[in-house]
């Protein structure tokens, strides 16, 4: 079994990570979406969106679960994996939770980043995003625990009067009168794919902290108070979730779209989040801009990670008083096999690794080294001027989660009882 690259970080920068992870894993769409809408339009977008959460979200729901033991179909385990799941990363997305019975619960929103970032677009995007988007995509994530469980809203965007709060509210209910749909009939392209069966290392039980989550349901997870080993898998398990859903948004953007379309609007959905995960992770770890900061960030980032999934290779050399960092992306791995962002990679399209180093430093680029059958090899240089920012990356940055900061909401509190 691979080990964790995350095995270099202490409990605390696993802990200040993690939140990192699953909000830079929510703004992905707001990289990819906007590629999808010049082309095919706010339909287009709305379809496509659909398409790549009801894909992806039951698969690593199910993952996470296991993962954490996360075990029983009430509504409890729904609202657990909802506080692990890119779609709703904490505090950015404020989902608060009341559960009534196993089979009732309630939740809103105080504050919704999303809502926030689509509210300039004007009412009909609120629409797309609030109505159309989530009525089947909260139902694909909840089936996922049961399925018989529905979603339903209370009141939702577009807000009347234009500051309502909480922004939106909703019940969960399960009811076996309730007849589960039948899944999509792509769904095996990502519940099959190398990522959904991507093998990680368990938890250890011997670690200090928290190991699962098989106790109550809590108001805000905090993160400091699970394991070492815990917070490994937990930072690995979003990183799949990263590649699980861009393979539903590949997927959802190939049917519409040419091959060569296509290429270049995953090409583009991944420049944008790659710069901006890379800036969040060097601040949420308080690193430098210099050679080894980049090293590290190259092995964190979600892009390149886990690494039983992800084969890369990062290394340093000085040469002529310079450091250099070389990157090796290797091809007999899941990532390659499923044509996920590493795939994207060639010697004439280095773009998302370009925005991905200048996170770190704005005067990094990067060069081919070497191709070959085994994979390929880039060398990360410093020049003497910065370079301007992808406009992919500008883009992903409009959304008010680019500079997004968490806060210590101190201890959580128990909503179930055992």
């Amino acid at each position: 079994m691979v080990n964790s690259r995350f095995n270099s970080l202490t409990r605390s920068e696993l802990a200040l990570l993690v939140p990192e992870l699953l909000l830079c894993g929510h703004l992905i769409d707001r990289s990819g979406m906007a590629h999808v809408l010049g082309a095919l339009g706010r339909g287009g977008m709305t379809a496509v969106a659909i398409d790549e959460w009801r894909l992806a979200s039951p698969v690593y729901t199910r993952r996470m679960q296991r993962a954490l033991d996360i075990t029983g179909d009430g509504v409890d385990a729904i609202f657990k994996g909802f506080q692990l799941d890119i779609g709703a990363p904490p505090q950015f997305m404020d989902f608060r939770y009341r559960v009534i019975d196993h089979d009732h619960g309630e939740f809103h929103l105080d504050h919704c980043g999303a809502l926030a970032d689509v509210e300039p677009m004007g009412t009909e995007f609120v629409v797309s995003m609030c109505h159309d988007i989530e009525d089947p995509t909260f139902d694909a994530t909840a089936l996922a625990t049961n399925p018989h469980a529905r979603v339903r809203p209370v009141h939702r965007p577009p807000r009347e009067p234009a500051d309502r709060r909480p922004v939106c509210a909703w019940t969960v209910t399960i009811d076996p009168a309730h007849e589960p749909p039948a899944p999509p009939d792509d769904a095996h392209v990502v519940a099959g794919s190398e990522a959904a069966a991507t093998v990680l290392a368990p938890i250890d039980p011997e670690d200090p902290g928290q190991q699962d989550y098989s106790g109550p349901l809590l108001s805000d997870l905090r993160f400091e108070d699970f394991s070492r080993s815990a917070l490994i898998r937990i930072a690995d398990e979003v990183c799949l979730q990263h590649h699980l859903l861009t393979l539903g948004y590949k997927a959802a953007v190939e049917a519409r779209t040419k091959p060569e379309t296509a290429l270049d609007i995953l090409r583009k959905q991944w420049t944008g989040i790659a710069g901006l995960t890379s800036e969040r992770i060097r601040k949420a770890l308080g690193l430098g801009d210099d050679a080894a900061a980049l090293a590290k960030v190259l092995r964190l980032h979600p892009a390149f990670n886990p690494a039983a999934y992800v084969d890369i290779e990062v290394s340093s050399e000085t040469i002529g008083g310079r450091q250099l960092v070389e990157l090796r992306i290797g091809r007999a791995c899941g990532a390659m096999d499923d044509g996920a962002w590493p795939a994207l990679l060639d010697p004439e399209h280095l773009a998302p690794l370009d925005a991905l180093v200048r996170g770190v430093n704005p005067r990094f680029h990067t060069a081919v080294r070497s191709v070959g059958e085994c994979g390929l090899t880039v060398e990360i240089r410093c020049a003497d001027l910065p370079f301007r920012e992808a406009d992919e990356v500008a883009i992903t940055r409009f959304s008010s989660g680019a500079a997004f900061t968490f806060t210590d909401r101190g201890a959580p509190l128990p909503l179930t009882v055992l």
